[in-house]
């Protein structure tokens, strides 16, 4: 299924770092506890730093002590695309940026959280950039 946002593998090498390729086109995972909006509090919205795409927003992300940020739901179901993956001998649901195909992280469900969804939405933060919101 095409994105709406397609681009040559050269041009998303030359747009992006090598670390964020690495996480947005190649589905590495930044190490934990060291990502830019691991703790951030800053109100705002969070969009694909691949295209723009707004994915995320403050008032869902919550504290789940895992090294990545944490959010029980994405700001529009359809900002994120869902697929299984396999990878890694294990069976989990990869988040995708619906616009560009980006990888962002993983969903997990019922693990006990305190939040309206019971899901975790681990979403590297290299994967994201923060709007903060007007004053």
């Amino acid at each position: 299924m095409p994105y709406e946002v397609e681009k040559p593998d050269e041009q998303w090498r030359a747009e992006l770092t090598p670390a964020e390729y690495a996480v947005l086109r190649q589905a590495a995972t930044e190490p934990a506890f060291t990502g830019e909006y691991t703790d951030t509090k800053t109100q705002g919205v969070y969009s694909c730093r691949a295209c723009g795409a707004e994915l995320f927003t403050s008032e869902t992300k919550f504290e789940s002590h895992c090294g990545w940020p944490s959010f029980y739901d994405p700001k529009d179901s359809d900002a994120v695309e869902l697929v299984e993956d396999r990878s890694h001998g294990m069976v989990r649901t990869e988040v995708r940026c619906a616009r560009c195909g980006s990888h962002l992280g993983h969903v997990f469900e019922g693990e006990g959280y305190p939040t309206p969804t019971d899901q975790r939405y681990c979403i590297n933060s290299i994967s994201l950039r923060l709007q903060p919101e007007e004053d």
